[in-house]
């Protein structure tokens, strides 16, 4: 992504360890018709390709195990926090954002589809094409598909943000229960991320390249646009200063989007206007987590400019703004938190150059960090 000139300096709704929304795009040629899918799923249904590396455990994944998108292959991972890795499941290529519903079933945002998980068989159960044509499937940070994605809170939808390289987006709606794509909504460009407001009447997609949000009424289908640029849109697609990933509020149902540990827009959906209030970190930030207090975490890649800004780093901002910022080593794309909220998981695949194949585990009373071997440039991170 080319670097414009930086301004000079002025001043999913989760429960702990829910998974925080995803990111780019995955692409897939599709028709918007019925998931391939295994025939436990369906009796007319045609077996998918899996490839499940078996767990040593019975039963399922213990509580707090973690699933990350492994962006670098083909499969999601599952990861013991204390033990690293214990098993894969193949999903589709370049697997980005993911999704955990109540019924122990992931959605996976990839370049082929969205791939519909078993968590507890481990076992993928369809992969759902898309509907809107985004080109040869391919890899990498640019990819066409599957990007952000998240749950409507009955789990009876999911929505998932689709990128088309070279162009617009599309918001898909994917019925759970026919495993199929049933509508689509145009959105911006590169929608990293997709929310959905608490009551589940409106779905947000957060458009990279378009500087905006995209609030869609969950009902009719209903879009409209709503900007958020704190440094304005100067550079256009060459610029670095564009959202990436919000947060719901639990309290008010604002959407918190952090701009380079200076500045967080705080988000109205329902009027679209935005306040902006001062951040600490000064790096350039990702991925977004909120707790059910409204705790933010937010995840900062590193420095853009290298004589200006600080390096990678999490972000712990309480509800009353104050924040502690933990130090990092080496850049970092998204992050969960476990359920007892002591612990944020920060996945090391990132978007661009520099990344890793882990976890950066990050105990958030003590400030203690270590690194966890987990997956394949592991994007898209959950708690079970």
């Amino acid at each position: 992504m080319p670097k414009s000139r930086r301004p000079s300096r002025a001043a999913r709704t989760l429960l702990p360890g829910a998974v925080a929304a995803v990111l780019l795009t995955g692409c897939a040629p599709g028709s918007g018709g019925a998931a391939e899918a295994d025939p436990s799923a369906s009796g007319k249904a045609t077996p998918s390709p899996t490839a499940v590396t078996p767990s040593p455990e019975s039963g399922g994944p213990a509580p707090g195990t973690l699933l990350v998108a492994d962006f670098g292959s083909d499969t999601v991972t599952f990861v013991d926090p204390a033990r690293g890795a214990v098993g894969s499941v193949e999903v589709g290529t370049a697997p980005y954002g993911l999704a955990l519903g109540a019924d122990g079933r992931a959605w996976v945002a990839t370049a082929e589809g969205v791939a519909v998980v078993d968590t507890a068989a481990r076992k993928r159960l369809a992969l759902i094409p898309y509907r809107t044509d985004t080109g040869p499937v391919t890899t990498g940070e640019y990819r066409g598909g599957g990007m952000g994605i998240a749950l409507a809170p009955d789990g009876r939808r999911a929505y998932v943000g689709v990128n088309v390289p070279g162009g617009n987006g599309a918001l898909e709606v994917i019925d759970t229960a026919a495993l199929r794509v049933t509508d689509a909504v145009p959105v911006g460009r590169r929608p990293f991320d997709v929310d959905v407001s608490e009551d589940g009447a409106e779905v947000y997609a957060t458009n990279h390249d378009f500087f905006d949000v995209t609030v869609v009424a969950a009902g009719t289908l209903e879009a409209r646009r709503v900007e958020v640029a704190p440094y304005g849109t100067e550079g256009g697609l060459g610029s670095w200063l564009k959202p990436h990933y919000a947060a719901v509020r639990p309290s008010d149902g604002r959407l918190l989007l952090p701009f380079e540990g200076e500045r967080l827009a705080v988000v109205d959906p329902r009027t679209g206007r935005t306040e902006i209030e001062p951040m600490t970190a000064n790096t350039h930030q990702h991925g977004v987590a909120v707790t059910a207090d409204g705790t933010l975490l937010a995840v900062g890649t590193g420095p853009i400019d290298p004589d200006e800004d600080r390096g990678p780093s999490l972000t712990v901002r309480a509800p009353d703004g104050t924040e502690r910022v933990y130090p990092l080593e080496g850049p970092h794309e998204d992050v969960a938190v476990s359920r007892d909220g002591r612990t944020a998981y920060v996945t090391g695949g990132f978007t661009r150059d520099g990344y890793w194949d882990g976890l950066t585990v990050v105990d958030l009373e003590s400030g203690d960090t270590r690194r966890l071997a987990a997956g394949s440039r592991p994007l898209g991170i959950g708690v079970l």
